[in-house]
Protein backbone atom coordinates (compact mmCIF):
# COMPACT_ATOMS: atom_id res chain seq x y z
CA UNK A 1 0.00 0.00 0.00
CA UNK A 2 1.67 3.26 -1.14
CA UNK A 3 1.18 6.60 0.97
CA UNK A 4 -0.98 9.09 0.63
CA UNK A 5 -4.21 6.81 0.10
CA UNK A 6 -6.60 9.20 -1.62
CA UNK A 7 -10.65 8.70 -1.48
CA UNK A 8 -13.79 10.52 -3.05
CA UNK A 9 -17.36 10.40 -3.20
CA UNK A 10 -19.06 9.05 -6.34
CA UNK A 11 -19.08 12.48 -8.73
CA UNK A 12 -16.08 13.36 -7.13
CA UNK A 13 -17.20 16.72 -5.34
CA UNK A 14 -15.94 15.45 -1.97
CA UNK A 15 -12.41 14.52 -2.11
CA UNK A 16 -10.04 13.26 0.60
CA UNK A 17 -6.35 11.31 1.53
CA UNK A 18 -5.16 9.41 4.08
CA UNK A 19 -1.60 9.80 5.19
CA UNK A 20 -0.93 6.52 7.03
CA UNK A 21 -1.77 3.27 7.48
CA UNK A 22 -5.41 2.59 9.10
CA UNK A 23 -5.08 1.37 12.16
CA UNK A 24 -7.56 -1.15 11.66
CA UNK A 25 -9.94 -2.01 8.49
CA UNK A 26 -13.38 -4.16 9.42
CA UNK A 27 -16.05 -5.62 8.32
CA UNK A 28 -19.92 -4.96 9.72
CA UNK A 29 -22.77 -6.67 9.43
CA UNK A 30 -25.05 -4.57 11.25
CA UNK A 31 -28.16 -3.72 9.38
CA UNK A 32 -27.61 -0.01 9.27
CA UNK A 33 -24.59 -0.86 7.66
CA UNK A 34 -26.41 -2.98 5.26
CA UNK A 35 -28.75 -0.24 4.36
CA UNK A 36 -26.32 2.61 4.23
CA UNK A 37 -23.84 0.39 1.78
CA UNK A 38 -27.06 -1.41 -0.36
CA UNK A 39 -25.26 -4.75 0.45
CA UNK A 40 -24.94 -7.32 2.85
CA UNK A 41 -22.41 -5.32 5.11
CA UNK A 42 -19.92 -2.50 5.02
CA UNK A 43 -16.40 -1.86 5.75
CA UNK A 44 -14.77 0.57 7.54
CA UNK A 45 -11.74 1.64 8.59
CA UNK A 46 -10.25 4.31 11.25
CA UNK A 47 -7.85 6.88 10.87
CA UNK A 48 -6.39 9.30 13.12
CA UNK A 49 -8.22 12.76 12.52
CA UNK A 50 -4.32 13.93 12.13
CA UNK A 51 -3.71 11.32 9.13
CA UNK A 52 -7.01 12.64 7.24
CA UNK A 53 -7.19 15.61 5.33
CA UNK A 54 -10.12 16.84 3.23
CA UNK A 55 -8.98 17.70 -0.28
CA UNK A 56 -11.96 19.08 -2.12
CA UNK A 57 -15.80 19.75 -1.31
CA UNK A 58 -17.47 20.43 2.02
CA UNK A 59 -19.39 17.70 3.01
CA UNK A 60 -23.19 17.68 4.74
CA UNK A 61 -23.43 16.80 7.80
CA UNK A 62 -26.03 14.69 10.27
CA UNK A 63 -25.88 12.91 13.12
CA UNK A 64 -27.01 9.12 13.77
CA UNK A 65 -27.70 6.06 16.33
CA UNK A 66 -26.52 3.43 15.52
CA UNK A 67 -27.77 -0.46 16.13
CA UNK A 68 -25.42 -0.13 19.43
CA UNK A 69 -27.42 2.62 20.99
CA UNK A 70 -24.30 5.05 20.16
CA UNK A 71 -24.25 8.28 18.67
CA UNK A 72 -22.13 9.79 15.84
CA UNK A 73 -21.75 12.25 13.24
CA UNK A 74 -21.81 10.71 9.44
CA UNK A 75 -20.74 12.97 6.67
CA UNK A 76 -21.98 12.69 3.07
CA UNK A 77 -21.55 14.49 -0.39
CA UNK A 78 -23.98 17.33 -0.85
CA UNK A 79 -24.06 16.46 -4.69
CA UNK A 80 -24.34 12.94 -4.95
CA UNK A 81 -25.56 11.46 -1.87
CA UNK A 82 -22.16 9.34 -1.25
CA UNK A 83 -21.65 9.01 2.67
CA UNK A 84 -18.00 9.16 3.07
CA UNK A 85 -17.37 8.36 6.83
CA UNK A 86 -18.09 9.73 10.49
CA UNK A 87 -16.27 11.48 13.25
CA UNK A 88 -14.18 13.23 14.11
CA UNK A 89 -14.32 11.05 17.19
CA UNK A 90 -12.53 10.61 20.82
CA UNK A 91 -10.91 7.39 21.66
CA UNK A 92 -11.25 6.56 25.38
CA UNK A 93 -7.58 6.14 25.55
CA UNK A 94 -4.94 7.95 24.07
CA UNK A 95 -5.08 8.07 20.39
CA UNK A 96 -7.06 11.39 20.24
CA UNK A 97 -9.88 11.86 17.60
CA UNK A 98 -10.35 9.32 14.99
CA UNK A 99 -12.01 9.21 12.12
CA UNK A 100 -14.06 6.49 10.57
CA UNK A 101 -14.05 6.11 6.74
CA UNK A 102 -16.10 3.84 4.54
CA UNK A 103 -13.56 1.84 2.78
CA UNK A 104 -15.18 1.60 -0.69
CA UNK A 105 -14.81 5.45 -1.01
CA UNK A 106 -10.96 4.81 -1.57
CA UNK A 107 -9.53 5.28 -4.51
CA UNK A 108 -7.57 1.89 -4.73
CA UNK A 109 -9.50 -0.92 -2.54
CA UNK A 110 -7.49 -3.96 -3.52
CA UNK A 111 -5.00 -3.77 -0.34
CA UNK A 112 -8.20 -3.68 1.70
CA UNK A 113 -8.58 -7.24 4.09
CA UNK A 114 -10.49 -6.76 7.45
CA UNK A 115 -8.92 -7.43 10.31
CA UNK A 116 -12.06 -8.47 12.02
CA UNK A 117 -15.89 -8.62 11.32
CA UNK A 118 -18.79 -7.40 14.04
CA UNK A 119 -22.27 -7.65 14.56
CA UNK A 120 -22.51 -11.58 12.63
CA UNK A 121 -25.39 -12.37 14.06
CA UNK A 122 -27.00 -9.68 11.11
CA UNK A 123 -24.50 -11.10 8.30
CA UNK A 124 -26.39 -12.37 5.36
CA UNK A 125 -26.68 -16.43 5.63
CA UNK A 126 -24.76 -16.92 2.39
CA UNK A 127 -21.86 -14.74 3.69
CA UNK A 128 -18.64 -17.03 4.40
CA UNK A 129 -16.73 -15.63 6.81
CA UNK A 130 -12.89 -16.34 6.50
CA UNK A 131 -11.47 -18.73 8.78
CA UNK A 132 -8.54 -17.13 11.18
CA UNK A 133 -10.39 -13.83 11.32
CA UNK A 134 -11.95 -12.40 14.99
CA UNK A 135 -15.94 -12.24 14.83
CA UNK A 136 -18.10 -10.96 17.37
CA UNK A 137 -22.50 -11.48 16.77
CA UNK A 138 -22.91 -7.66 18.04
CA UNK A 139 -20.35 -5.09 18.94
CA UNK A 140 -17.08 -6.13 20.45
CA UNK A 141 -16.31 -5.79 24.03
CA UNK A 142 -14.33 -2.16 23.12
CA UNK A 143 -14.38 -0.44 19.89
CA UNK A 144 -13.59 -1.68 17.25
CA UNK A 145 -10.35 0.87 17.11
CA UNK A 146 -8.74 -0.72 20.33
CA UNK A 147 -9.14 -4.13 18.19
CA UNK A 148 -6.08 -2.86 16.43
CA UNK A 149 -2.20 -3.87 16.77
CA UNK A 150 -0.56 -0.91 16.50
Amino acid sequence: MDLPQTGRCQCGSLCYEITAVPRIVYACHCTDCQKQSGSAFGMGLVVAEAEFRLTCGDPGRFERRHDSGRRSEAWFCRDCGTRLGSGPINAPDDRGMLRILRAGTLDDTSWLRPAVHVWVRSAQPWVKLPDGVPRFETRPPVPVWLLSTD
